[in-house]
């Protein structure tokens, strides 16, 4: 477990910068999400970026990437906060690096070691982009006020549905357990202009659909442009995905509209829908300019499958050893964000949200490494796409939860 040092005063003064850059491939590579795909993306749908805040009370400083590509492996996390820290000081365990997993990227490390030159090109590029824009989010550093708050959209569902036969298949669930909450963070600097409006929010990025070829940032790509255009420069809208290992947009990756542009159709309706709920909670948000930063990490070993399960995308692993899961908690103020480097399930989410001593406790999978499905102990029995897929055998419900409720006691502590 990563060690955390003294800390200042919970008055001490909030300071944050943000920065934003374009991540998309110049050249033709291919995709993530479907096995189905054969050949390189055909064009852009919309580019897509990454985002990034630095925050500082003084003493101690950590930052937030989201970047619109479907995930990031361990060793790339590893080896992008190494570079990270050594040009911003910005300790390892206070840097939480995450991906939208929009199945509409591009293919980088995360499924596959023998990769193409072009694809090691754009991964290489990527890393430094994402070390380059932390340095710049830390270069904008400025007083701030901060605040949270909730609200919900129902732009999600549950996608374990049962057939004809009671068989789990991949599908929309109306009965299924589904997590609406929309986390958000309001960031002003200290004329009481908005910075950066944070947004998570639980769903798969798969709007698009596998007949895609055409780079995007599905539907958290819309929203975030959504809420930009609509509050306008320099706002940046970074997204963190919830807990949604289980959950899918209403629209996707079937086509729901009777038009040759639905994807676009649908992309929009999530990101006005979406977008215009955080906004709507950003207004009502109270800020304050002080609290602290505090943050730690570690990791817990989980069973993996004697057998080998259905893989995902070439990816990579030995059936039968123990599933690395790494565990991330940050604290900045009274606000928590836990995260998790897995596709956790919904359910998983909401209890960890219920157990924390903090209201405003954001969850985010897709953090600081990949290690595939994780997912709640209900659904072990029930079988189904997520859990022939999942390296572990089980646990990973009550290792996530208490050992992000640890982590997070720590830092109150």
């Amino acid at each position: 477990m990563a060690g955390f040092s003294l800390y200042p005063s919970p008055t001490s003064k909030i300071s944050a910068g943000t920065a934003k850059v374009n991540i998309t491939p110049a050249v033709p590579i291919p995709m993530s999400g479907y096995r189905s795909r054969t050949k390189p993306f055909e064009g852009i749908h919309d580019s897509i970026y990454a985002r990034a805040i630095v925050f500082s009370d003084g003493e101690n400083k950590a930052a937030i990437v989201s970047a619109e590509i479907i995930g990031l492996s361990n060793s790339f996390c590893e080896e992008t906060a190494g570079l990270i820290e050594q040009e911003t000081g910005i300790k390892r365990d206070h840097i939480l690096l995450s991906a939208v997993h929009s199945h509409s990227g591009p293919v980088t490390r995360v499924y596959k070691d023998d990769v193409s030159p072009e694809v090691k090109a754009y991964a290489d590029e990527l890393q430094q982009k994402l070390a380059g824009l932390v340095l710049e989010a830390d270069r904008n550093l400025q007083r701030v006020n901060i605040g949270a708050g909730k609200g919900e959209c129902l732009m999600n569902i549950n996608r374990r549905a049962q057939d004809g036969k009671g068989n789990i298949q991949l599908g929309r669930n109306p009965y299924g357990p589904c997590d609406h909450e929309v986390g958000v963070v309001r960031i002003d600097d200290a004329e009481g202009n908005i910075m950066s409006v944070l947004l998570d929010w639980p769903c798969h990025g798969v709007v698009m659909g596998p007949r895609n070829y055409l780079v995007s940032g599905d539907w958290p790509g819309a929203t975030s442009r959504y809420i930009e255009d609509s509050l306008g420069k320099p706002v940046i809208a970074p997204i963190l995905i919830g807990a949604s290992g289980d959950i899918n947009p209403i629209y996707g990756p079937h086509i729901d509209f009777v038009d040759v542009n639905s994807y676009a159709y649908a992309l929009d309706a999530i990101g006005y829908d979406l977008g215009k709920e955080a906004i709507r909670v950003s207004e009502d948000i109270g800020t304050r300019s002080t609290g602290e930063i505090r943050a730690i990490q570690k990791s817990i070993y989980l069973p993996g499958k004697v057998e080998e399960p259905n893989r995902l995308h070439h990816q990579a692993y030995d059936p039968g050893n123990d599933v690395e899961v790494r565990l991330s908690a940050l604290k900045i103020g009274s606000i928590i964000f836990a995260g998790v480097n897995g596709e956790v399930f919904n359910q998983i989410g909401v209890k960890l949200k219920n157990l924390s001593p903090y209201t405003n406790t954001f969850f985010i999978t897709h953090c600081n490494g990949s290690c595939g499905y994780l997912v709640s102990d209900e659904a072990i029995p029930e079988g189904g796409y997520e859990v022939r897929s999942t390296r572990v055998q089980s646990g990973a419900e009550s290792g996530i939860i208490e050992g992000l409720i640890q982590l997070i006691n720590e830092l109150s502590n």
